[in-house]
């Protein structure tokens, strides 16, 4: 039965899946320093994204989660003097559930603090197996308008909000990012909207309004790509305050 449970193990240490490339010493992806892991694959078609490279699961680095496991352990010492740990990234890692489990599962058995930066574009059953290994969800509500997040993303905002109804369900710690546009993401009626919703999940610790930027610009025009947003300016810092107070208004904790 050990020897059983020792290939189970072994195998389960294999299992592998598809990465952009890794940062060692973040500090923008969840509290204190982190190991913050870009995987391969999105969904989404955000007319922003800052790493469209990432869009499609084979041109990303095949690794197995002991490769990675063994970079991680490196900056333990960081994680336990800053609060911090990893957070997995992308493109959208619930496109690879397996994969993404088995990490945040050797990390947390390892004490170290588990983050998942996701669009929430998923089925829950799928997601559900990954969440019970997370400690914090860095949610990215792209905007509240039907139509404004289709115009985004090229998707639905449906699956986004049932999964953050499911994350207030289980009481699972989450960060709210909205990403802040000039003519595009800033319609008050909109924000306003993002912000009643937000109120009503109590698992939200904090609001993080993003400013728009051009710098993965070049990427899209490399990759051969139509990037819209050429002639979209970073939101001022008037206007970038003035949404910070909608949702401050609403109760939110807010950055």
């Amino acid at each position: 039965m050990n020897q059983t449970k020792t290939i189970e193990k072994d195998f389960q240490r294999q299992k592998s899946g598809y990465i952009h490339s890794v940062e060692s010493c973040g500090t923008v992806d969840g509290p204190g320093i982190r190991f913050v892991i870009f995987t391969q694959g999105c969904p989404l078609r955000c007319l922003y994204c800052h790493n469209p490279d990432c869009r499609h699961l084979e041109d990303g680095k095949l690794i197995t989660v002991e490769q990675l496991i063994r970079e991680i352990k490196k900056y333990t010492s960081y994680f336990k003097s800053s609060g911090g740990g990893i957070t997995i990234t992308g493109g959208e890692p619930l496109m690879q559930p397996e994969f993404v489990q088995e990490i945040c599962q050797r990390c947390q058995e390892m004490g170290i603090h588990t983050t998942l930066d996701t669009s929430g574009y998923v089925q829950l059953k799928v997601a559900k197996q990954v969440l019970d290994f997370v400690d914090l969800v860095l949610l990215d509500i792209k905007s509240f308008d039907p139509k404004i997040y289709h115009d985004v993303t090229s998707v639905s905002i449906e699956p986004t909000l049932e999964f953050a109804k499911y994350l207030k369900e289980i009481k699972k710690p989450a960060w709210i990012r909205f990403v802040l546009v000039p003519n595009l993401t800033d319609p008050i009626p909109n924000i306003q909207a993002l912000a009643q919703f937000i109120s009503t999940l109590d698992n939200v610790e904090k609001v993080e309004v993003l400013p728009f930027h051009q710098m993965g610009k070049y990427k899209w025009e490399q990759l051969g790509y139509d990037y819209q947003l050429k002639d979209t300016n970073p939101p001022s810092p008037e206007l970038i305050e003035a949404v910070k107070n909608i949702f401050k208004s609403y109760g939110l904790e807010t950055q």
